[in-house]
């Protein structure tokens, strides 16, 4: 058991002195009562395999990745994340983070069938999470 918990604890420290390794990029603050969603589909919709997802947002405008204006961001998808983006540092780009840098509102999604999870996050010029995130609620989707 002893060596288990020293085995945790080496880790754990070790984690620590990895991430404190990797530099925190500056972050944006957002105004306050900023809010990011996802307009449609619904919570808990049943939509096909490739639908439409339109996002909406309050108290900030969208402007594309690498264009500086204050108050302004773009739209990045989560497609099933557990976890959000480490702030400080750029949202993944992936299968599961989907960018929108060119200022887009809206995407045609294909998922494969199953239960999915959608979240919105919003990125300042450098999709860098703002401070604090700007994130909808986690919707769920069936697709069939």
């Amino acid at each position: 058991m002893k060596r288990m918990l020293l085995a945790v604890a080496l880790t754990t420290v070790a984690g620590a002195a990895w991430a404190a390794d990797v530099p925190a990029l500056p972050v944006t603050k957002a105004p306050v009562g900023a809010e990011v969603y996802i307009i449609s589909p619904q919570d808990g919709a049943t939509v096909s395999q490739t639908f439409t997802v339109r996002f909406g947002l309050k108290g900030m405008g969208v402007a594309p990745a690498g264009v500086a204006h204050e108050n302004t961001g773009h739209h990045h998808l989560l497609v099933d994340v557990k976890t959000l983006p480490m702030a400080g540092q750029p949202i993944p780009k992936d299968g599961q983070h989907l960018h929108f840098g060119g200022g887009q509102t809206e995407t045609t999604l294909k998922l494969p069938p199953g239960t999915h999870t959608l979240q919105l996050e919003l990125g300042d010029t450098n999709h860098i999470p703002f401070d604090a995130p700007v994130v909808s609620k986690t919707i769920t989707v069936h697709v069939k």
